[in-house]
């Protein structure tokens, strides 16, 4: 299965550029947030998949537009094709925003979900907005990742973990992909291209 990956900031190549070959096999669409819903609605139309999302900390203006025709699995467990997706958006609180964290408020989001967890026996991939704390995070408090995200991973053992946030242009060292445990952790910054 093909999984197109994306968070960030909207890909050029499949928006401003479209040409419906780049979008040719792709089975099924993770936005890892902060992406206009017009983008989200214009590459689930065109795609002809599902687009499964979570919020990112400047989605707040999903409250009044929703991305038409995709599906919010923030707090969810989705299956697709017999693969389960877990959703947990949101960011590290550090202002006022909407969908921003404490790490005590993650803690107890992930704590509501046990009940979905228990029935779908986990989940393979683990699709988030802001990273693992301390593994492909930065430093400064809104791009901190969070540390409950390492606990569901050593418990859960997903084969994938996608986020976005922390954008590749802050820093060109910064890995596309990390292995942590069992789990292989992609940052979906504007697209990325999965072969499940």
């Amino acid at each position: 299965m093909r999984i197109l990956l994306i968070a960030d900031e909207p890909c050029k190549a499949l928006w401003d550029y479209y040409d419906g070959e780049r979008l040719k096999g792709i089975d099924l669409i993770l936005s890892a947030g902060d992406l206009p819903p017009q983008y989200l609605s214009f590459l689930v139309t065109f795609s002809n998949c599902p687009l499964l999302y979570v919020h990112g900390n400047h989605d707040g203006v999903y409250d009044r537009q929703n991305p038409d025709g995709c599906i919010d699995i923030d707090g969810k467990v989705y299956q697709f094709e017999g693969i389960r997706i877990f959703g947990l958006g949101g960011s590290m609180a550090y202002n006022e925003g909407p969908y921003q964290y404490t790490e005590r408020q993650m803690s107890s989001r992930v704590r509501r979900a046990k009940l979905s967890l228990m029935r779908s026996h986990g989940f393979d991939i683990l699709l988030t907005h802001a990273p693992v704390r301390g593994i492909g995070d930065q430093e400064d408090l809104p791009h901190r990742g969070f540390a409950v995200f390492d606990t569901l991973i050593e418990k859960y053992h997903p084969r994938y973990m996608v986020h976005g946030h922390v954008h590749m242009n802050y820093n060109y060292n910064l890995p596309r992909t990390l292995q942590h445990k069992d789990t292989t952790i992609i940052n979906a910054y504007e697209r990325y291209l999965l072969d499940f």
